[in-house]
């Protein structure tokens, strides 16, 4: 008997609220399992390591179309959509060559060289909001500073207005949540049409940002159209604050929980780049990868997945794989590299120089205004996001001061 004549493993909301156990669970159980997320989504979940970077790599999985593929399965096949057409060319949706073609157009805008003069700039937001943490007794750092940070930096990245933020905020927690797909539809739609106003007016009017670049950009005479830069600018904006939220705020916690590693990190900064891939494995900030689906049957983790199924790996699962020494320890002098808090393949985040640049930066800053950092609540009390695709807390009260 095949595992596919079973029954799919069906996942709670101790998938999100216990992800570590679980993942735990399902990797050492079998790196490959059929299950049923939270939210009703049947997939092939992938948490071994080897397992993930395989499946990442191997071109019967496709990303071609796949949303369109989901909504199908969600709503019929004779169904209409309810999600945006405007963003189904993202990079996320996309196979070589019209990935391959995307990418290249848009990558030179993240890499470390090209991020670096940004510091100067984030430094000055971090400090900002900052001074603002240090009058209250208790402050959520979340609303305080893990989301203004990389919202104001990614919205004067792209040149979108910050006064914004709280509208296409919304729409990315929508659409990455474990809601049904009217909300994440009418979410798409609304992120879609105010972009889409945006790309006009930046054709109209360029200004010295990334969005207006690439309206305008033309590689040997291609250039973007008008849905790929919807999409892409979706993808961009969602993916340039949202795993940054998640570093800062996750990081903290993990800090705060294993005060010799603080302690360690206050003393020497220069442990500092080291410490932000630390966080990104130990509390990886994307649970799940984007989707999937195998085009012929692949055979994965010692498990046959048919064709035409839906597959997606754990990042957060596969980072704390028996590949590391000692995986569920946190430790800021852990020789980095290896993990995949940023995926693996062609789909690597773009955004990873970027992030680590905040991320850097935020840890810096706090350490070096607030001698004392501590929780506001017992940990106990801390939640999840109820979101299968990323792994973020819903709050963090502190106590900052001298």
């Amino acid at each position: 008997m095949t595992e596919t004549d079973l029954h799919p493993l069906p996942l709670g909301t101790e998938f999100i609220q216990d992800a570590h156990t679980v993942g735990t669970s399902l990797r050492e159980g079998s790196p490959v399992r059929f299950v049923v997320l939270p939210g009703g989504f049947p997939v092939w979940l992938v948490t071994g390591y080897a397992e993930a970077r395989a499946a990442m790599t191997d071109p019967r999985l496709s990303s071609d179309g796949v949303y369109d593929r989901l909504e199908r399965l969600r709503l019929g096949e004779d169904a209409e959509s309810a999600f945006s057409p405007d963003l189904a060319k993202n990079l996320l949706n996309l196979d070589p060559p019209d990935h391959t073609r995307i990418r290249k157009l848009v990558a030179t805008a993240f890499t470390t060289r090209t991020v670096a003069p940004l510091r100067p700039r984030i430094e000055q937001i971090a400090g900002d909001l900052l001074d603002e943490m240090a009058g209250p007794d208790v402050v959520d750092l979340l609303p305080a500073f893990a989301y203004p940070l990389p919202i104001r930096v990614i919205c004067e990245l792209l040149g979108i207005p910050f006064s914004d933020r709280d509208e296409f905020t919304a729409w990315s927690h929508t659409m990455v949540a474990a809601t049904g797909p009217e909300e994440v539809g009418a979410a798409s739609m609304r992120m879609a049409a105010y972009l889409g106003e945006l790309v006009e007016a930046k054709r109209a009017e360029p200004g010295d940002d990334l969005l207006s670049r690439l309206v305008h950009v033309t590689e040997d005479g291609d250039r973007l159209s008008r849905p790929e830069l919807i999409s892409t600018a979706v993808v961009l904006l969602t993916g340039g604050f949202e795993t940054t939220v998640n570093l800062i705020s996750s990081g903290l916690l993990a800090l705060l929980q294993h005060p010799d590693q603080l302690a360690l990190l206050r003393a020497d900064r220069s442990l500092l780049p080291g410490a932000i891939e630390e966080f990104l494995r130990y509390e990886t900030p994307n649970n799940l990868s984007s989707p999937r689906y195998t085009t012929e049957p692949v055979r994965l983790g010692g498990v046959e997945i048919p064709a035409g199924q839906f597959v997606m790996v754990s990042w957060l699962a596969a980072n704390r794989d028996a590949r590391f020494t000692e995986p569920a320890r946190l430790d800021v002098t852990r020789r980095a590299g290896g993990h995949l808090a940023f995926g693996h393949g062609i789909h690597y985040c773009l955004g990873a120089p970027l992030a680590r640049l905040e991320g850097e930066i935020a840890f810096g800053k706090l350490l070096e205004r607030f001698p004392r950092i501590e929780l506001a609540v017992p940990p106990e009390e801390l939640s999840w996001r109820f979101s299968t695709a990323m792994h973020g807390l819903q709050t963090l009260p502190l106590r900052v001061g001298a």
